[in-house]
Formats: C-alpha cells, structure tokens, sequence
C-alpha cells in the first residue's frame, strides 16, 4: 500500500512540475512575443501643396499587428524648413480606428518640415516629412537661405530629437527631464545624454547625467532651487563619433 501512495505522490508531482514547465514556456513566449512588437506610425503629408490650402497630416498608428485607437499622443509639429525654433504644434483628432489626422494651411510659399510625436504602449516614434508649398522659395534673401541652410546642417543627417518641455515646474520640486532620440527612424540606442542646467548669465551650470529607460528614451529628474527661467542644454554623444546638442528654456515658478 505505501508504495501505491508513493507511485501517486510521484506521480502528481510530476504532473505539477510539469504543468509548471509549461506555463512558464507559456509566459515566456508572450513575453518574447511582445519584445518583438513595435510601434509604428505610417504618416502621410501630401508632397506639395498651395498657399491657402487646407492640408490633412494623417498618422495611422499600429502596435504590432493591433491597431492603436488609444495612443497616449499623437501631436504634430510643423515648422518653415531652417527655422524650427518657431515650430507650430497641432493635437490630432483621434477617429478611434488607429488613425488621426489634423489640418493646417501654410500662408506662403516655401518647404515645411514636419514630426507626428507619438507616444503609446509605453513607446515613443516619431517621423519625419516634408511638403513644398507653391514654389518652394520662401522669399527670403540669399544670405538668410545661406544661413538657414548650415542651420540645417547643424544636426548629423537622420538624426532626430524630441525634448519633452516640462510643464508646470515648480522651484523645489523635483522635475522629470525626458528626450526621445532617433537615428534614421529607429530608437538611437546606447548614447551618452547630460543636461546642461542653469540661468544664462550664471557661470556655474549643474549638470543631470540622464538614462535609457526605454530604447532611445533617456530621462534624468533635476531639482530647479528657484523660480525664474533656465536654460537646459541637452548633450548627445555616442560611440561612432556622434555629438549633437540643442538648447531649450525652462519656466520654473514658486
């Protein structure tokens, strides 16, 4: 009789052991599954258009296989191509089917560039493209396109970031400081990212080194002792001799 109760305990251990096994090979695949997922944003811009009319940015959003109706952010931001300081930000309608579009008309000729900032499941893409509007030339004098050109040139080519500004910053209080970086459309992974942090005319800056939480999303918390308006530089350097920075203004109240 103690054998046959010791054949069963055998048994049903096994059996657990087993069921185990299986569920964690289960998991494991789900996990490997979802690794594998990316987000992905098919942003369509027409290639020219008119002064005056009205244009449709469209972004259809996807996570994998999934359609994402529910995207954390789908904001566009478009700017007079060499002078993206004075970028123009438009929020998206969200038409619950992965897709959201705004609209926008450009009052004169020249070439605009354009982001679709998106962030969902966690992630964050953002694409780049461009539109001519009428003929291309925005009027401006030789000189100033001669200055607007190396502007452009500023940034080593298909390198792309999104600082996300901050709001409502409140002196003693720590701040969550995050860029999103892309080279060539995918995640630029693996980079060296400092925030330079302090007033413009102080000589002693501080400095936040920032890291990867997420595939090209570096982030850094920084404690801003007073209210005013600070300058944040943000520092980008990797392996393969990239070294990028850009310069942003923080409005930090009591």
């Amino acid at each position: 009789m103690k054998k046959i109760w010791t054949f069963i305990a055998v048994a049903v251990l096994l059996f657990i052991t087993a069921c185990g096994q299986e569920t964690t090979k289960e998991k494991d695949a789900a996990d490997s599954e979802e690794e594998l997922k990316e987000l992905k944003v098919d942003f369509k811009v027409p290639e020219s258009a008119e002064p005056g009319e009205n244009v449709e940015l469209n972004a259809t959003v996807t996570y994998g296989e999934e359609k994402v109706t529910d995207a954390d952010e789908v904001v566009f931001e478009v700017w007079e191509k060499g002078n993206k300081d004075d970028s123009t930000k438009l929020d998206s309608t969200n038409h619950e089917d992965g897709t959201y579009t705004a609209k926008i008309t450009f009052d004169k000729d020249g070439v605009y560039e354009m982001y679709a900032h998106t962030t969902a499941r966690d992630l964050h893409a953002m694409p780049k493209k461009s539109i001519t509007v009428g003929s291309g030339d925005s009027g401006q004098t030789e000189d100033a396109s001669e200055d607007d050109e190396h502007a452009d040139q500023k940034a080593a080519e298909g390198f792309d970031l999104h600082f996300m500004e901050p709001e409502n910053v409140v002196a003693g209080e720590e701040t969550e400081l995050m860029v999103h970086l892309q080279m060539d459309g995918n995640p630029l992974e693996e980079a060296s990212v400092r925030y330079e942090i302090g007033r413009k005319d102080a000589e002693n800056k501080e400095w936040a080194d920032a890291k990867e939480s997420k595939a090209g999303e570096y982030t850094a918390s920084h404690t801003f002792a007073e209210e005013g308006t600070y300058q944040v530089i943000i520092h980008v350097e990797n392996d393969e001799d990239l070294h990028e920075h850009q310069e942003y203004e923080i409005a930090v109240t009591k």
